[in-house]
């Protein structure tokens, strides 16, 4: 996810429950429950457990919670926004506000634009006059990028300073409240860094570099296979089928087409909804399906999923 601001000022897409979901998802509301009281417990036996079982932990936990606001950003646990935006506004991972995160995936989710390089916040492709102004550092820089080991390895220090650059020029503009949203996340930040440092003991940075980045890291294994670019919009979506490992983690997002399709189904909902419709999914999508996270490692470890210019330039015939 580059998080990158789209320039065609495409109207934002808003994801709504339907009028018949249950008032309160209870699966998801004692997800959130266990997330943060995991996080709360884990980090504060810092010290008392050896650094080489917490980090981990945390940085599964963290991996879980960045699902989990995935999860509320798209209308769940509850029918009430304003409470969701709640549970998910606490940044455990201190680097992204909650709300810019919703509002460049749900743009995202304008799934005619999927893949360009500026309509499409969460795509990896670069226009050709954008490439063709990289320096020979970049260029090499995110041609690693295009190895699932290099995504893994480079791809939080990319990430990160190229968002943040982007936001402080939106801040300077206030460009889409960015002010506001900016002040709400660094005053959130605060109560967390102060239990890190405070109560559990641990330097910020080994907090940020044991726990965070890694915790990032293993976010992108699951969107680093998502997309590829293609004439036809489901073509564009893969599939990561018998992921029993990672799939829990990711709150069964690899079987990404479902969500692309239909974005309301709570995270539990998946496996029967795929099931039920795989035939058609699989045939729609042109059979971009890999078996487990294994297979999309076996193929694109060491060698790239795509090319980063994106072969069309821009998506055109919306």
């Amino acid at each position: 996810m580059t998080l990158t601001t789209p320039n065609s000022g495409i109207t934002m897409l808003r994801v709504r429950r339907t009028s018949d979901s249950a008032s309160i998802e209870w699966p998801t509301a004692l997800l959130v429950a266990g997330v943060y009281s995991g996080w709360l417990f884990v980090s504060f036996m810092y010290g008392r457990w050896p650094l080489w079982v917490v980090a981990p932990l945390m940085a599964v936990l963290l991996t879980l919670h960045s699902s989990t606001q995935h999860e509320i950003l798209h209308g769940h646990p509850t029918k009430w926004r304003s409470f969701n935006r709640f549970l998910g506004l606490i940044p455990l991972s201190l680097w992204l506000p909650y709300e810019r995160y919703r509002q460049t995936h749900l743009v995202h989710h304008v799934d005619e634009r999927l893949t360009d390089p500026l309509d499409d916040p969460e795509s990896y492709y670069w226009t050709p006059e954008d490439w063709a102004c990289l320096d020979p550092v970049c260029r090499t820089l995110v041609w690693m990028q295009t190895t699932l080991l290099g995504r893994m390895l480079i791809g939080p220090f990319w990430i990160i300073p190229r968002f943040w650059m982007a936001e402080f020029g939106r801040v300077l503009r206030n460009q889409g409240k960015a002010r506001y949203i900016w002040t709400e996340h660094l005053l959130l930040c605060i109560p967390v860094v102060l239990w890190i440092t405070l109560v559990c003991g641990m330097p910020l940075w080994l907090y940020v570099l044991v726990m965070v980045l890694p915790g990032m890291s293993i976010l992108l294994v699951r969107s680093f296979a998502e997309h590829r670019a293609r004439p036809n919009t489901r073509e564009r979506i893969a599939i990561v089928e018998n992921s029993r490992i990672l799939g829990p983690l990711f709150l069964f997002n690899n079987l990404h087409a479902v969500h692309h399709e239909a974005p309301t189904i709570p995270w539990y909902g998946y496996n029967a909804y795929y099931r039920e419709n795989r035939d058609r999914i699989v045939r729609e999508n042109g059979g971009l399906v890999y078996n487990t996270y294994f297979d999309v490692a076996r193929r694109f470890l060491l060698r790239p999923h795509d090319v980063p210019r994106h072969p069309m330039g821009r998506i055109t015939g919306v």
